[in-house]
């Protein structure tokens, strides 16, 4: 009894918790997907623990299970199933931000797959064990990292617990330095120019749109390309309760400079008066973190000459996140002062 009432969860589960009798040919696609992760696991049963969290726009879920006689005891699975009709939280039903979301998760796929392996202990990420599409839909089976040893999650960072996820990022760029973005996104990140066409013709900053494919171009054009993570925000950090680090969800990762992923770590942290007052802290524990990992990684990269280009370019990638969300979200929060500032310093240069 207790194997069958498993198999209604499960398969409720990867429907996205839709209760509903589907078709022939949708049950046989779900029996497949269910049958996939049961063997890619060596396990008898899944059992639904709790839905961790709704995919934005409800292109899916994210579930915890707990593994019945396999090789681990739980495990994360990510179901992308894209919606019938997009309800985005701020309005943006359009084709191109539902082709956005839909590459995200083809990119994620590739970036498990072809990258994931090359992450060290030091920039430490779930192991996947599989992946399987059909269609639209997709299931990643993810290593639980609450089972590991990383089950917190903060709202606010520690001063060790800031150093921590600065140490993660300059890992990670210093491990993927010089590697080419083949089936990521060329230019990480989700507000990158290239994908935001809508909320650059909405901008009303005229300054700032006038000036925003040079600034686009500023970041591009450095001969210091790395991979970035692309949402490296708080929220995507999962911590030991000893401050240790792990970091999730690689659906904007792809080629860039650091300075892309460091500049919006903070801003997701901290309100104007801190982002200022901890900028060049923030900026020295990065670049020594990043020297130690190159010459951990035998780089041959002349460290000097990275650390200059990439320092002049952190306001750059302020700049360039701030011009996607003065189009996108007028009123947040996180247009201030101090990021008015910097645009503004920034436009200036670029002007002469």
């Amino acid at each position: 009894m207790l194997a069958i009432f498993t198999f209604i969860l499960f398969q409720n589960a990867l429907l996205g918790f839709d209760f509903y009798i589907c078709g022939k040919r949708k049950k046989n696609m779900q029996k497949e997907f269910s049958n996939y992760i049961l063997e890619q696991l060596e396990a008898q049963e899944l059992q639904v623990i709790e839905q961790i969290q709704a995919l934005w726009s409800g292109y899916g879920s994210i579930v915890r299970y707990r593994v019945i006689g396999g090789k681990v005891s739980t495990v994360i699975i990510k179901h992308i199933k894209p919606p019938l009709k997009e309800n985005h939280p701020r309005g943006w039903n359009t084709n191109i931000s539902h082709q956005r979301k839909l590459k995200s998760y083809q990119v994620e796929s590739a970036w498990y797959q072809n990258y994931g392996e090359m992450a060290t202990a030091a920039c430490r990420i779930p192991k996947c064990y599989g992946l399987i599409k059909k269609e639209e839909e997709l299931c990643i089976l993810l290593e639980d990292l609450d089972a590991l040893g990383f089950p917190v999650r903060l709202n606010q960072v520690s001063e060790k617990e800031l150093q921590n996820c600065i140490k993660w990022l300059a890992n990670f760029h210093a491990t993927y330095l010089n590697q080419k973005a083949i089936g990521l996104w060329e230019t990480g990140t989700y507000w990158h120019l290239e994908t935001r066409p809508d909320e650059l013709d909405v901008l009303e900053d005229v300054d700032l749109k006038k000036n925003a494919k040079a600034i686009d171009a500023l970041l591009k054009n450095s001969r210091f390309q790395t991979l970035v993570h692309g949402d490296a925000k708080l929220a995507n950090f999962c911590f030991s309760e000893k401050g240790e680090v792990a970091a999730v969800d690689f659906q904007y990762v792809g080629g860039g400079v650091g300075m892309k992923d460091l500049a919006y770590f903070v801003g997701s942290c901290f309100y104007e008066e801190e982002c200022e007052s901890k900028e060049e802290e923030i900026l020295n524990i990065y670049f020594k973190e990043l020297e130690k990992a190159l010459q951990r990684n035998s780089s041959q990269v002349v460290f000097k000459d990275l650390e200059k280009d990439w320092r002049a370019l952190y306001p750059v990638a302020w700049a360039d996140f701030y011009r996607f969300l003065k189009g996108w979200s007028s009123g947040h929060w996180k247009i201030n002062s101090y990021s008015e500032r910097i645009c503004r310093e920034v436009i200036e240069k670029i002007n002469g």
